[in-house]
């Protein structure tokens, strides 16, 4: 299918859809004409590129964890190199919430001097 089916059939953007090539996370093939032309299996992996998008991993991320979510599902193949990223990911985002907790803490405790 051409970018813009694909782009039809998910929701997505065609310049989203190229940034994702760009970036190593979809592979099109490329006609003779040079227009990329996508196998089907890719409706699910844009669907689960998005997915971990909004759970806030990068697209690097993504890259490395995207093998284990091949294939004609949604779902995701929970390898263990999926689930040693993913607790990796989800480790950052604790530590990040406690310092945005204690930052929130001090000022409030500035506002209740005035």
């Amino acid at each position: 299918m051409l970018i813009g089916e694909l782009s039809r059939r998910t929701g997505v953007s065609a310049r989203s859809l190229r940034y994702y090539e760009a970036q190593g996370l979809l592979e099109p093939r490329r006609g003779t004409n040079g227009y990329r032309a996508y196998d089907e299996d890719a409706v699910a992996s844009v669907r689960k590129i998005r997915a971990l998008l909004r759970a806030g991993l990068s697209t690097e991320v993504i890259r490395q964890v995207l093998p284990c979510a091949r294939g004609g599902q949604v779902g995701f193949d929970w390898c263990a190199e999926l689930r040693a990223i993913l607790d990796g990911e989800l480790a950052d985002l604790d530590e990040q919430i406690e310092a945005l907790r204690r930052s929130r803490g001090a000022l409030v405790g500035l506002l209740a001097e005035r």
